[in-house]
């Protein structure tokens, strides 16, 4: 089922209208090998998650405040929670409110407050907050190799996590290539319990940049487990999204997003919706 979904998709890409060139397909033919070989690798029940995005290096500017907005849906998820008092992930929905403030051109602070859930059983909730700090290459978005962190503080509430205290370290590797994006995020998390509990769950993106306002993506987010004593290939958790990101006009980005699950203990099929604006930035009409 995993392979075969995957070989549909990758399908679909090629013989997409927006891929026109030879050298965007010969270039997309070789990114569609490298997502099969990640999702053949691929179901334990995997945690809730209010960000589904893969991090691109891009800060805002110094003295610039933003705001972005994730929501997601679980249309079709698991239906036991992953221990006594959790969210239940089928037919729920979170997000979270994403300040940010650009400190330097190669630092930026934020937070995401509050962040939120609803569930069929438990109904709407807060569920915490986290600070952060992303440092990344000054002009990532102008550079063809790029890098950079984020470092992330949980504090959770039982419904959402059943540690009070969590943390995310988010390295960023990537490279803007003429046509395509193509971003690693080899996350690791830890819930101060040791570090032979440390977890791996990595993030993928390759993107096709089809006008200077439109790209189109596919990006793979999994959990391995800990490093200790990795999940076995039924336990993982694998998801696969397709992703639409465009810029709307007047500073405002939206990215959209559909994703399916690859193992039986990811979420069936996933939608995500983020908007994205700097705050104090005069803008005007985006033009292709």
């Amino acid at each position: 089922m995993v392979a075969g979904f995957g070989v549909a998709l990758c399908a679909y890409i090629l013989l997409s209208p927006f891929i026109c060139s030879h050298r965007s397909r010969f270039l997309m033919r070789r990114v569609c090998i490298l997502l099969l070989a990640l999702t053949g690798i691929c179901g334990r029940a995997a945690a809730q998650t209010d960000e589904i995005q893969v991090y691109d290096g891009g800060l805002a500017g110094p003295g610039v405040f933003n705001l972005t907005l994730h929501t997601n849906y679980v249309q079709s998820g698991i239906t036991e929670p992953a221990y006594p008092g959790a969210v239940t992930a089928d037919g729920s929905v979170n997000g979270v409110p994403e300040w940010a403030f650009g400190v330097t051109r190669w630092m930026e602070v934020g937070l995401y407050l509050p962040v939120y859930s609803y569930d069929q059983d438990m109904g709407w909730g807060i569920d915490g907050f986290k600070p952060r700090a992303l440092f990344a290459v000054p002009n990532a978005d102008d550079r063809r190799f790029f890098y950079g962190a984020n470092f992330e503080f949980s504090v959770n509430r039982k419904r959402w996590d059943e540690h009070h205290y969590t943390s995310e370290v988010r390295p960023i590797i990537g490279w803007h290539l003429t046509s395509f994006d193509i971003i690693v995020n080899p996350i690791v998390d830890t819930s101060y319990d040791g570090l032979k509990n440390l977890d791996f769950a990595p993030a993928m993106r390759v993107a096709y940049k089809r006008s200077p306002r439109l790209q189109l993506a596919a990006e793979e987010y999994a959990d391995y487990g800990p490093f200790s004593d990795m999940y076995s290939a039924h336990e993982q958790s694998h998801q696969l999204y397709g992703v639409v990101d465009y810029t709307l006009g007047w500073g405002i980005d939206l990215e959209a997003g559909v994703g399916f699950g690859l193992t039986e203990s990811s979420d069936n099929r996933t939608f995500k919706l983020i908007l994205a604006r700097d705050l104090n930035v005069r803008h005007g009409v985006a033009k292709d």
